[in-house]
């Protein structure tokens, strides 16, 4: 089989959310992702990052008011959102902490460094940013050789970058 395009991307995510407003507090008013687009009426939202037509859209379509999945159940894991640099992901996480959203995790992957939040629907964020391809860890064989260590969020949070 051939792969695929090595250039290919995941280019947005689209949410079903049961709170459309509640939703957008969290990917807009804490992550910072500005609202493009309300569409169908108000029952959707579209936000990116740089003024691209949408990384993530927000829909209550079929699901306005319903409850969260139950653990233990198919569906989404996460979304993971690469930010450009460590000064970016601090800024991240400074927004957290500051809204009080509780880190559920974080990790130094060796790949990455990573940072695991919930939406208000409880779908699963990740928050990372990679590590030069250089420095990724190897086994003996040069495959990839990831791992799961604690990643220091107080240092982190040290280095988010001053604001206006």
């Amino acid at each position: 089989m051939t792969p695929v395009h090595p250039a290919t991307r995941i280019g947005h995510v689209h949410l079903r959310v049961s709170d459309l407003e509640r939703a957008i507090a969290f990917y807009s008013g804490v992550l910072g992702f500005e609202i493009t687009q309300y569409y169908s009426g108000g029952q959707a939202a579209f936000l990116s990052a740089g003024g691209y037509h949408h990384h993530i859209g927000l829909n209550t379509w079929e699901s306005l008011g319903a409850t969260p999945p139950p653990k233990g159940h198919t569906g989404l894991f996460h979304t993971a959102f690469l930010y450009p640099d460590r000064a970016a992901l601090a800024d991240a996480l400074r927004r957290l902490v500051e809204a009080s959203i509780e880190i559920e995790g974080a990790a130094d992957h060796g790949v990455s460094e990573a940072i695991y939040v919930s939406d208000p629907d409880r779908n699963g964020v990740e928050l990372y940013v990679d590590k030069p391809e250089a420095e990724w860890p190897r086994d003996a064989s040069g495959n990839l050789a990831m791992v799961n260590k604690p990643l220091d969020l107080e240092r982190l949070l040290a280095e988010a970058p001053a604001r206006d």
